[in-house]
């Protein structure tokens, strides 16, 4: 009776089970009866396998990091070696290299969100000031959302934002002509002032800004991050940038919010790592896992967010925090720990 993965492949199918289960993988078969795995005399690879015109000429690329084959960019992640590393908790990693870069993103995740809450740097100050205007405050967290903190001025990581600025209650939109946008933007140039106008609208439909981001009062903090989440489905405001916007009001105390969720979707670079390291693709599945990987690390769910972030991008974003800020070593030993690294 044939046996069917937590993939739903029978298992001599499945490049992960079979592999886990030491079960010889079945060979491919193409549509033409042929079986796809051909024996390679030497010197078969290169010139004469790719030969000009062939068809695996026309789909490799030239670039190394990244090439463009017929208008799409396929991207070549590095990846650590396979040394036969395995953990319930990230079942699709097979490196202890990979796995240790996860850790450390996911502890400086996890040691931003403590910063942003008990001395939070820069303009977020502005923003978690109970003294300042509510509607100025929550603009304010928009355009840091959007435009980004720079990574290219660790000194001053919010001066781009600083000069794009305008006030809530003058109407104008930010100055966003040339602005010099921050790793996680969802500023697209081409796209304008779109964005900020469906921004300015849809509060304007709720009465304020706060009234939007508050929706109902009984709402349980996250219940109240699911609904202004999918609410927030602008043009141009991708899942980044509403994460972030609505991570950061909640954890600066501008508002009851809480994540009960990552909100997978789409080509997202959260989405796509979550995948990658927890070795599934089903939404609902990708949350359970993500949720079972916060609990044994100890980590606040949210931290998830930007440490995916940053481990698929490959270079730590700072987004915002001071360039020397390292992972708490107290929260990064617990995630190690329960890697079992």
């Amino acid at each position: 009776m044939p046996t069917f993965c937590r993939h739903n492949r029978l298992v001599q199918n499945c490049p992960i089970c079979s592999r886990e289960q030491h079960v010889e993988m079945a060979p491919l078969v193409s549509p033409g009866g042929q079986t796809a795995r051909q024996a390679r005399t030497p010197g078969a690879s290169g010139a004469a396998a790719a030969s000009p015109g062939s068809a695996t000429a026309r789909r490799s690329g030239s670039g190394r990091g990244g090439a463009r084959t017929g208008g799409v960019t396929v991207r070549r992640l590095s990846r650590g070696a396979d040394d036969g590393f395995q953990s319930p908790l990230v079942p699709g990693l097979r490196s202890s290299a990979d796995a240790q870069r996860l850790a450390e993103e996911l502890a400086f995740a996890a040691t931003r969100l403590a910063r942003l809450a008990a001395a939070p740097p820069g303009l977020y100050a502005e923003v978690a000031d109970p003294s300042g205007a509510i509607e100025e405050r929550v603009w304010l967290a928009f355009l840091i959302a959007y435009i980004g903190p720079s990574e290219e001025d660790p000194g001053d990581p919010f001066a781009a934002i600083a000069v794009a600025r305008t006030s809530w209650s003058s109407g104008e939109p930010p100055h966003l002509d040339g602005v010099v946008t921050g790793a996680r933007t969802a500023h697209d140039p081409a796209r304008g002032l779109q964005t900020v106008d469906a921004y300015r609208a849809w509060a304007q439909r709720a009465g304020s800004q706060a009234a939007a981001f508050t929706g109902e009062a009984t709402w349980a903090p996250e219940r109240r991050f699911d609904r202004v989440f999918e609410r927030l489905a602008l043009p141009g405001m991708n899942r980044g940038a509403r994460f972030e916007l609505l991570t950061s009001l909640g954890r600066l105390g501008v508002f009851d919010l809480r994540a009960g969720a990552l909100e997978f979707g789409g080509n997202d670079p959260v989405t796509l790592a979550a995948k990658r390291a927890l070795g599934i693709g089903d939404p609902l599945l990708l949350e359970r896992r993500a949720a079972d990987l916060a609990a044994a690390g100890e980590l606040p769910l949210d931290a998830l967010d930007v440490g995916l972030f940053n481990w698929e991008r490959g270079t730590r974003a700072h987004l915002g925090m001071e360039p020397d800020l390292e992972p708490d070593p107290a929260v990064l030993e617990g995630v190690v720990s329960a890697f079992g690294l």
